[in-house]
Order: C-alpha cells, then sequence, then structure tokens
C-alpha cells in the first residue's frame, strides 16, 4: 500500500487542528473520511502517528517529527503551482480571518470589501473578537492584531502604528480638572479594557536614560471589554480613558471629548496581520495583506484629510479653545 498526497495533506491538517472534528470541517469533509485518510497512510508508513483516546487524537513523536520535516516540502509544492497559476487566474477558495472588534467594524469593513469586489471567486469569512484567538485551532488563514505580540508561534507583519491619547469628556475636565503631569493621574479615576493588565495599558514614553514606561498608579472606576464601551462612558464623564486614535479621533474632531494630557504622549502601538509559523502562506494571504498595508498607508482612514500629527494638533487647539471659554 503507498501513501497518497490526500491523506497528507490531512494529516497536516489534523496536527494544525488538534483533533478530527477540526480538520474535517477545514478540509469541508466527514470524520470518517478524515480517519480513514489518518489510518490508511498509517498503514503505508507502518507506524501509529497518533495517540487515541475518547474519542481525541494526539501526535506522538513521530507524527511531530513528520509533521516538521513535510510541512516545508508542501508548502514548497504550492508555492510552485500558484506561482503557475497567479498567471493566469484570480485568486480563489476561502479566506478566513479573526479580526478586532472595534477597529474592524468601523475601519476594515471596506477594505475587506474592495478586496472581495476584485476577486469574485474568492470566498471570505471573518470572524469579529477581541480576545485572541488561536489561528490554527479555528481554522484562520490570518488574524488582525492589536498592539504587542506575545505569541512566538505566529509570524507578523506590520500594518501602520497608531498613537493612542488619553482622553475625558469636557464635563469630566470642569468638574475635576485635568492632570498636569503623569504623576497627577494618580488622582484621577480612569476607564479600562478589560483583555490588557491596566499597568500594560497606561504606559508612556519616557526621556530619561533607561526608556522604561513610567508607572501609574490609579483607581480602575469602569472595566469593560470594548473600546466603543470606554469611548461612551468617557463621553458620559465618568472618566480619564486611553483610545487609540483611529477610536478617539471623530469624538475629538466633534468635541465630544477633549486631550487630557495634550503634553505628554502615551506609547504608540502598532496594527500587525499575523499567521501560523508552520502553515504554507498561501497567495490568497500575501495578497489580502499586501492589500491592508496599502489601504493602511497615510492617510489613515480614521482622519482623511490630515495626518496624524495635525489631527492632534487640531483637537487640542479645539481643547484650548473649551477652557478659553
Amino acid at each position: 500500500m503507498k501513501w497518497r498526497f490526500e491523506d497528507i495533506l490531512t494529516f497536516i491538517n489534523v496536527v494544525e487542528a488538534g483533533s478530527v472534528t477540526s480538520a474535517a470541517t477545514r478540509l469541508n469533509t466527514s470524520k470518517s473520511v478524515v480517519s480513514k485518510r489518518i489510518s490508511d497512510l498509517e498503514a503505508a508508513l507502518h507506524v501509529e502517528l497518533f495517540r487515541r483516546s475518547a474519542g481525541s487524537v494526539k501526535p506522538n513523536e513521530r507524527a511531530r517529527s513528520l509533521y516538521e520535516q513535510i510541512v516545508p516540502l508542501v508548502q514548497a509544492m504550492a508555492e510552485a503551482t500558484e506561482g503557475v497559476s497567479d498567471r493566469t487566474e484570480g485568486l480563489s477558495g476561502r479566506l478566513k480571518m479573526a479580526v478586532p472588534v472595534s477597529f474592524g467594524t468601523k475601519f476594515l469593513g471596506p477594505i475587506i470589501a474592495e478586496f472581495a469586489r476584485q476577486h469574485p471567486d474568492l470566498e471570505i469569512a471573518v470572524d469579529y473578537e477581541d480576545r485572541p484567538v488561536s489561528l490554527t485551532q479555528g481554522n484562520y488563514d490570518l488574524g488582525i492584531r492589536m498592539g504587542p505580540l506575545n505569541e512566538s508561534s505566529l509570524k507578523a507583519r506590520k500594518l501602520c502604528e497608531y498613537a493612542r491619547i488619553v482622553c475625558c469628556s469636557p464635563e469630566y475636565s470642569r468638574n475635576f480638572g485635568l492632570p498636569k503631569s503623569i504623576a497627577e493621574l494618580a488622582n484621577h479615576t480612569r476607564i479600562d479594557y478589560a483583555h490588557v493588565r491596566a499597568s500594560d495599558l497606561w504606559q508612556f514614553e519616557n526621556d530619561g536614560k533607561c526608556g522604561r514606561p513610567i508607572p501609574v498608579l490609579m483607581r480602575s472606576r469602569i472595566v469593560a471589554n470594548n473600546f466603543e464601551a470606554m469611548k461612551d462612558m468617557a463621553i458620559a464623564g465618568l472618566g480619564l480613558v486611553l483610545l487609540p486614535e483611529f477610536l478617539a479621533a471623530e469624538s475629538l474632531r466633534e468635541g465630544t471629548l477633549i486631550p487630557a494630557m495634550p503634553h505628554i504622549k502615551a506609547r504608540a502601538d502598532t496594527i500587525s496581520a499575523v499567521y501560523p509559523y508552520t502553515r504554507h502562506v498561501s497567495l490568497k494571504v500575501r495578497r489580502f495583506i499586501d492589500h491592508l498595508v496599502a489601504s493602511l498607508a497615510p492617510p489613515r482612514p480614521w482622519c482623511p484629510q490630515v495626518n496624524e500629527g495635525d489631527d492632534l494638533k487640531s483637537s487640542r487647539a479645539t481643547h484650548r479653545a473649551s477652557v478659553a471659554a
């Protein structure tokens, strides 16, 4: 009995997905077909590749070794065939991604729609989720992540940077004043983001020699798992909030929020596209990431008429005018 290429592909998917059920979903086939292909591959190689118990399968050492050796070969084959088909055909198949809720709903929708319009044969699935999800277990081709990346198992490509701004409502400013320094933040209440530790979120640029973020001690009055909700709480005058510029920009222009510390910069963050190290980076993923980079180039979608510095200057001028009034 000889092994078949479809058995190899199924084996790779079972290892990456972590179960026969998830692999069957990824391959758009039945669990019985996946199980048979794995059994056929083991029979052809005369080895057991998985430990089976209570309906679960886990790769053993031989399976992990085979996986690490065979994935680069399959990737090279896919790149060679895609290189040929790219000259004659458009993108096809399915592109599944996980994106953050606020940034995804406000800015990624039109960008994804334009990519879909350019490639009518491509199926696109978008999951909106603020919590970092497992790309392999969720069968995602890529994800969009905000801020520092902590997962060494993922490759990443930087899409753009964004400023972060400490904001509050004019009402809060009138009632409690504004902090004149980072130390004065301790006298104020804040609205925090549930998915990030406050000590990691509230970080400010340090011009000192060590360059480490300056620690901030504040009382968290409200914690939410969505930046839009945090912004609404700040507009209602309930505390200071540290928002990504792309979420604060419109409210700053309208005057419902003002910069609370225009003279002090919070640490900027990065928007990145991430994808698994071991999975073949398909042409559709590479093309889509290129599309994201081009679409998020200056001027950013959240401030199309001015650059980031000018937009902040305008907001600060609005704040000075409101204080003077």
